[in-house]
Formats: structure tokens, sequence, C-alpha cells
């Protein structure tokens, strides 16, 4: 059995309050600062009906998103950063014949407070390298998106709605 202590109320608390509780708390350096903690979880990284195969590809995304960034020194650089694999397909083209599979869209930003944040400019090499790892090395993804959006607008987490048809 594990012994712990609740510490709370942490839902009010912003991201990097999250990390400085966590920091002071004690807990190691790779649980404090995990891509996306804190933030996004695979329910709102896989909008729209939750299946096993796109939270697999959301998880098989995710890996490959975090090695090539820890490999190109943009791990620790980068506030936050994740894949999100939304509820529609798009056609493409898989051992010569049509493919009707999900897209992967990239998400990673830079911020000071969460208040506001900054899209990262990934080097084009390490965009088209990570789009050709993970259309070959994630089932049923044939399409990698970058999301450029800003906050404001846009919000870090990327939460999406899918409308009903």
């Amino acid at each position: 059995m594990i012994k712990f202590e609740l510490v709370g109320p942490v839902k009010i608390l912003l991201k990097d309050e999250v990390r400085v509780v966590g920091k002071q708390l004690g807990l190691p350096g790779s649980m404090v600062f995990r891509q996306p903690f804190p933030g996004p979880g695979l329910d709102v990284r896989c909008p729209g009906a939750i299946t096993r195969d796109r939270l697999e590809a959301v998880r098989e995304s995710d890996v490959t998103l975090r090695e090539e960034f820890a490999k190109h020194g943009l791990e620790g650089r980068v506030w936050q950063y994740f894949t999100v694999v939304p509820d529609f397909k798009s056609t493409g083209i898989k051992d010569g014949k049509r493919a009707f599979e999900w897209s992967v869209i990239i998400r990673a930003v830079n911020t000071k407070d969460a208040m506001a944040a900054t899209i990262e400019n990934i080097p084009f090499d390490l965009m088209c390298h990570l789009a050709d790892r993970i259309t070959h090395e994630v089932p049923g993804v044939n399409r990698v998106l970058y999301d450029f959006t800003p906050k404001p607008t846009g919000t870090i987490e990327m939460r999406m709605s899918i409308a009903a048809s």
C-alpha cells in the first residue's frame, strides 16, 4: 500500500504553480517536468469518440515527439509540447493504396506565466523527420499537422469539440 498525504486544492493552481509545488514536495524532475504535465490528459488530446486505437495513436505519436525533442535539444527549452489525434480522417496513400486515416496535430508552446504563449519555432528538417516517423511508425495515421496558434487567441491545451453531424 502506498502511503501519501493529499495536498489541495491543486486544481486552482496554474501550470507553472503546479510545477513549483511539485519541486517543493521533492518530486523527481522526471515527474515535475514530464510532458505535457501539468496539462492536457489523453481525453483532451483525443477529442470526439475515444477509441483504443486513437488512444494508442496519441500515445505513440507523443512518445515519438518527446524522443525527437530530447534528441534535438528542445526538451527543457520548450515549455509544453504534445500531440493530439482528432476524430476525423483524411485520405492518403500507404503501400500504394488509398488510406483513410487520422491526422496527428503537434502543439509546442513557450510561456512565462501560462496566460499567454508563443509558438516554438521547430526547425523545418525536424518537422519533416517527425512527420516521416509518425506517419510510418504510428498505425492509423497518414498526416501530421502543426498548430501555429498563439495564446491568445488559442489556448495552450487545444481543447476541441467535434460537431455532431
